[in-house]
């Protein structure tokens, strides 16, 4: 293993500072995917700079009625809050689909959502990876790729995001906060995650040098009436084929406020903005469902082997909102 510094933290501007000292330096939170990918040869950090012990480990109401998240929470802690639970059930459940118990305890929000994909040829040094060495190739399109992108890939990378908890806040128009060195600033979740095209290596959208501070997720009263759904190959530790976040408010029969985010389908939480707009204003129906679904889905490109998904992602689709709407006739 490559030698690397360690330094502990204690205040933001102190960590942000740190890290502008040294380009090769990578914040640590629970570690539960750096030190793997160190362990691999894949990330290769100077210098690690752990931020376990900075001021942001609360959740807190915002003035608005929202909840505001600090980057250093635990998914464990964040899926046992209770106010997460009463106001944002899926987030809660996303969380525990996530990982096993120990890894949760460790995971921070702000690794979580800059977690890598766990596509093999990106985690083996032997193979080329347009993701981990631009220009190299990405061979998971002519191999290995049941479990790859069906939305928004491109002939650089089929890779799929990871995350439970992404998906989740995606549906409900999370903020993610962050501090430079030139100062605080934030970005809609919508915008944190930057389309694949020609540059897979280039994931997400924070500033040079930021540190992930927290997550704000605004008040939306149907976020209450939530729930996240996971497909996977073994019903325990394992990343997901497929997974959908959805939430649902239904009056006198008719849909008048729906969120829908689908995970494991591209390089990013997807929010299913299509669906959504077909949805709204229509009756609550298996029908009006499948519909939305297949809005959403014309735009899939799947590969030879990885079609199944969008069966998957509308029968998802299908199941959870007919779940929802009659447990809003209860």
């Amino acid at each position: 293993m490559r030698e690397f510094g360690y330094e502990r933290v204690f205040d933001v501007s102190g960590a942000v500072a740190l890290l502008g000292t040294d380009p090769d330096a990578r914040f640590l939170g629970g570690g539960t995917n750096l030190v793997d990918l160190m362990k691999a040869g894949v990330e290769r950090p100077a210098l690690l700079i752990d931020v376990q012990e900075l001021p942001l480990d609360t959740v807190e109401f915002t003035p608005d009625g929202g909840l505001h998240i600090g980057a250093t929470v635990t998914n464990s802690d964040l899926a046992a809050h209770a106010e997460v639970r009463r106001h944002y059930p899926a987030l809660a459940q996303a969380l525990l689909a996530g990982a096993s118990g120990q890894l949760r305890n460790m995971a921070t929000v702000g690794g979580n959502l800059l977690q890598r994909t766990r596509c093999g040829y990106f985690s083996d040094l032997a193979k080329p990876c347009n993701k981990r060495s631009p220009g190299s190739g990405c061979p998971a399109i002519a191999g290995e790729h049941h479990n790859h992108a069906i939305l928004g890939a491109s002939e650089h990378c089929v890779a799929t995001h990871p995350s439970d908890m992404a998906v989740a806040l995606a549906a409900f128009d999370a903020v993610v906060t962050y501090e430079t060195a030139d100062g605080p600033g934030e970005l809609p979740i919508a915008d944190f995650y930057v389309p694949v095209g020609d540059t897979p290596h280039i994931e997400t959208a924070l500033p040079p040098g930021a540190l992930i501070t927290g997550v704000a997720l605004p008040p939306a009263s149907v976020a209450a009436h939530s729930r996240y759904r996971k497909v996977r190959e073994r019903a325990s530790y394992a990343f997901a084929v497929g997974s959908i976040a959805a939430a649902l408010d239904v009056r006198d029969g008719v849909v008048t406020d729906v969120r829908l985010a689908f995970g494991a389908v591209a390089s990013r939480p997807w929010r299913a903005r299509a669906a959504e707009r077909a949805l709204t204003g229509r009756p609550a129906s298996a029908e009006a469902y499948a519909a939305a679904a297949d809005a959403e889905l014309a735009a899939a490109e799947p590969l030879p082997e990885n079609g199944y998904k969008v069966t998957l992602m509308r029968n998802l689709v299908v199941a959870v909102l007919t779940e929802l709407a009659e447990e809003t006739a209860r």
